[in-house]
């Protein structure tokens, strides 16, 4: 596709759609007497049990109480008036279509609390037909997350159905490292771990929700695992400024400092957040000889919010990192001064804007620009070979998503395209004598680009008819770089609550089709080394859950899963003998089996705690079936039989986190 046709795509596409991404959604209380004056002083707290959210609605002084940045979620409504019964309500907020709720407070001797839900189901969720886990800003401030290099993901790994491996590298189910995450409608499928790019900042998180059963049509690329972030916003919050600042330190010559501010003016509200780490232990290292591993990683963010008029609302986004540092490497290589480092840097720019169609019905645009550069910078002490590369990746993309409410449906459409130019430049030569007579060509240099395109549509139904609920979901994507691909993939899945016990019941079946890592991905393809020109295909897989919520004594809450994936063209990576470098591939056939258990007990005085544990079995079967190939002695063993990968977990895993 010309440099031409592709802009004009886009602007025809952003224009012409009238179909536009869901993000958050906002709540206003109408709080009224029985005789149809307005409440204006009541205290108004909206909570969220399972992901420990809990925020104070504010009152414009007219009866009216307003919330905005909300993740879509199920949430419980408290109401507290001198002279009026206390109220209790449950609230689900399933679209970006302002929610609007008019209550009638009744008066002490004429009604007792109402109750629209126990407490048993504000521990669960009826209409989640998959599995769904959540953290609060509130919630993380109390997690214990490891220091230096790592962000969002040392969140993801308290959740079941993680597996980590070496340099950070995160598995979702079986997957490798095929994570999508979301921030406020920014959607970003490269990897974000570890050696492979900089994390997201924890700073900037005011909801954090990840999704691995039934995942919703609208997200596509990545989908072993989605993790769907709301960042902070200082919109609501009547103060002009507001801001921390906090230096810490720790073992391994470790130093951290995170800076954020915000504030409110009129119609306009801005907040920011910079954080700085500094470490000799960046990387989660392999073995006890890799404890020395030094870097520094930097992480910017800004967000400004406009409130343009009664239905128009515009965010402005900025995300920007940087970090540098040693690869695992050995004792004797540090001790000679001989490291391999690695530089990465990211910058992210993207606008929202949302625009309310009746009060029922709203759009929102979502378009965004991201570059990312990764550098690896030689060793002279590489053995057998050294190895350098820059690669050149940038994401343009423009997604349109229109959502409307008709009566227990809440229909959801969009169409979305993203462009990526990809450029790979890669120098390696052979430094043993030994290995001299490999056949391999020294010095050997490699500089390619090229263009890719996604272009995606989805439809979504999701409603509730008395204890039954349901999503039925279609998605298109026709994928186009080094290979043409098109796939329709259903997405449908079902939920039971019984209400007398507590419990939901849930079933889903997904067909996903996951797209090939830029990372390298030129190179693996090529027609170098000898290694015949196998083109990365797109993975297919079929993925079946079945779930159970239980409410335990209205104290505590269990989530339990059971789940079957099959895939043909199964995505993973061929390292480059000893170096950074890594090469896309991909093995005929990966089943996976797992079972999760989450038990959550909500704050409680001042405690609270969660379990999560895991059993999975992984199995890939040969031959491969694409990617560059290195060492004959790998790829025989690749190829000898179905065997157990590293993303396996054999024995149960638990996480704990526990605060007070």
């Amino acid at each position: 596709m010309s440099g031409n046709k592709l802009w004009i795509s886009i602007v025809v596409l952003w224009f012409v759609s009238a179909l536009r991404a869901q993000t958050v959604s906002s709540l206003t209380i109408e709080l009224r007497s029985i005789d149809e004056n307005p409440v204006t002083e009541a205290t108004l707290q909206l909570e969220n049990l399972r992901s420990g959210f809990a925020r104070e609605l504010v009152s414009i002084g007219t009866g009216l109480y307003t919330l905005g940045n909300l993740s879509l979620d199920r949430y419980t409504l408290r109401v507290s008036a001198n002279g009026f019964a206390k109220h209790i309500q449950e609230i689900a907020l399933r679209s970006n279509v302002p929610a609007i709720i008019k209550i009638v407070l009744q008066v002490p001797q004429l009604s007792e609390t109402v109750s629209v839900s126990a407490q048993a189901d504000a521990l669960i969720d009826p209409e989640a037909t998959g599995t769904r886990v959540a953290l609060s800003r509130e919630a993380m401030q109390t997690f214990a997350a490891p220091s230096g290099s790592r962000g969002l993901e040392a969140y993801l790994l308290s959740f079941p159905g993680f597996a980590q491996n070496a340099n950070g590298a995160i598995h979702p189910r079986g997957a490798h490292n095929q994570m999508t995450y979301v921030i406020d409608g920014l959607t970003i499928s490269d990897q974000l771990t570890g050696a492979f790019a900089t994390a997201v900042d924890p700073n900037l998180v005011d909801n954090l929700e990840l999704q691995t059963g039934n995942i919703s049509a609208e997200f596509g690329a990545k989908v072993s695992g989605v993790a769907i972030v709301t960042t902070r916003t200082a919109a609501g919050s009547s103060r002009r400024f507001s801001g921390m600042a906090q230096l810490g330190g720790s073992s391994f010559d470790t130093l951290e400092q995170t800076t954020q501010a915000g504030g409110e003016l009129g119609r306009f509200a801005w907040f920011g957040a910079f954080s700085g780490a500094s470490t000799h232990r960046f990387l989660d290292q392999v073995s006890l000889d890799n404890l020395h591993n030094g870097g520094n990683a930097e992480r910017a963010f800004v967000r400004l919010d406009y409130q343009a008029g009664n239905r128009d609302t515009l965010h402005f986004h900025v995300m920007a990192g940087r970090s540098s540092f040693e690869l695992a490497n050995l004792r004797s290589q540090q001790a000679a001064g001989m490291d391999q480092r690695q530089l990465l840097k990211d910058v992210s720019v993207w606008m929202r804007w949302h625009h309310l169609l009746s009060p029922k019905s709203s759009t929102e645009t979502v378009v965004s620009y991201r570059p990312t550069v990764a550098l690896l910078l030689p060793s002279a002490g590489d053995t057998p070979v050294t190895a350098a590369q820059a690669r050149h990746l940038t994401t343009a993309s423009v997604r349109n998503r229109l959502t409307r409410i008709a009566g227990a449906h809440t229909l959801r459409a969009g169409v979305g395209l993203d462009v990526f130019p990809v450029s790979e430049n890669f120098t390696m030569a052979v430094t043993s004598p030994a290995f001299s007579a490999s056949g391999l060509p020294s010095p050997f240099v490699f500089s390619e680009k090229a263009t890719g395109t996604l272009l995606h549509a989805f439809a979504e139904d999701s409603f509730r008819y008395g204890r039954f609920a349901a999503t039925l979901g279609l998605r298109f994507d026709d994928y186009h770089l080094l290979v043409r691909g098109r796939q329709v993939q259903p997405r449908l899945g079902v939920a039971f609550h019984l209400k007398e016990t507590g419990s939901v019941l849930r079933a889903s079946y997904n067909r996903n089709y996951q797209t090939p890592p830029n990372e390298n991905l030129l190179l693996s393809s090529a027609q170098v080394f000898g290694n015949p020109v196998v083109p990365l295909q797109p993975q297919r897989e079929n993925v079946y859950e079945a779930g159970l919520q239980q409410a335990l004594f209205g104290r505590a809450s269990l989530n339990l899963s059971l789940y079957h994936k099959d895939s043909l063209d199964q995505q993973d990576n061929n390292n480059f003998f000893n170096t950074g470098v890594i090469f896309p591939i991909t093995l005929a056939k990966i089943r996976v089996n797992g079972a999760e258990a989450r038990l959550v007990l909500p704050t409680v005085r001042g405690f609270s705690a969660s379990l999560s544990a895991t059993h999975a079995r992984a199995i890939s079967t040969p031959p491969t079936t694409g990617g560059l190939f290195l060492g004959q002695d790998v790829l025989n063993a690749l190829n000898s039989g179905p065997f157990v990968i590293d993303h396996d977990q054999k024995l149960s895993v638990a996480q704990m986190r526990a605060t007070r």
